[in-house]
């Protein structure tokens, strides 16, 4: 026994915190619609779920521990941003899985885990058909009306214009299904067009 709380328990809570923690890693890396896939951070998730469970069974322990606890972790700044709103809600899947578990409520962290994880698989697999990305052209101005007549053919809509010395950037924000991509060779194939980039798309564009 450690203080209050019997040994099995707290290997118990580990190791569920450990299991939901690597749901939620397994969660994460399938839902992903980002553009760069971060491993650290989905590691990250796993233990931040168990550390936090080691939290909770610390401050159940004693009520004196969990004031100073709290006041000690109440100076942590976090610099990383976070550019994905899904990513907060990753993050906060972590801490209420360690919560609940170091609680003890574990059925609550199972359950809950599993419901959460089944409506994000949903969710995110819903809008995985299309696809939104950044097509962006460097062409001068000869290039203008076959570009226009090339991009009628696609659902589009411009983002930005930039014009410096006669060669002017196009940015257009595209829907497309599946990996049809085609269309990207027959406009760098354009006379006049410099280069042509497709990005993926994820709500973070500045212009």
């Amino acid at each position: 026994m450690f203080g209050d709380i019997p040994l099995q328990n707290i290997i118990l809570g580990m190791l569920i915190a450990f299991v939901i923690g690597l749901f939620i890693f397994y969660i994460y890396k399938k839902t992903f619609r980002g553009v760069v896939y971060s491993h650290n951070f989905n590691v990250t998730l796993i233990l931040m779920t168990m550390i936090t469970t080691l939290i909770i069974m610390t401050i159940s322990t004693n009520v004196v521990l969990s004031l100073g606890m709290v006041g000690a972790l109440s100076i942590v700044r976090f610099r990383t941003a976070i550019k994905d709103p899904l990513d907060v809600i990753f993050m906060f899947w972590a801490i209420s899985g360690g919560i609940t578990t170091g609680a003890g409520v574990y059925s609550l962290a199972i359950i809950g885990s599993i419901l959460i994880g089944l409506v994000m698989f949903i969710m995110t697999r819903k809008r995985g058909k299309d696809s939104i990305y950044l097509l962006v052209i460097h062409h001068d101005e000869a290039a203008t009306d076959s570009i226009k007549y090339q991009l009628a053919k696609i659902k589009h809509s411009l983002k930005s214009k930039i014009v410096r010395n006669d060669i002017t950037e196009l940015t257009v924000e595209l829907k497309i299904k599946g990996d049809n991509t085609a269309f990207v060779h027959q406009l760098s194939s354009v006379e006049g067009v410099k280069d042509v980039s497709l990005i993926n798309y994820n709500g973070d564009y500045a212009a």
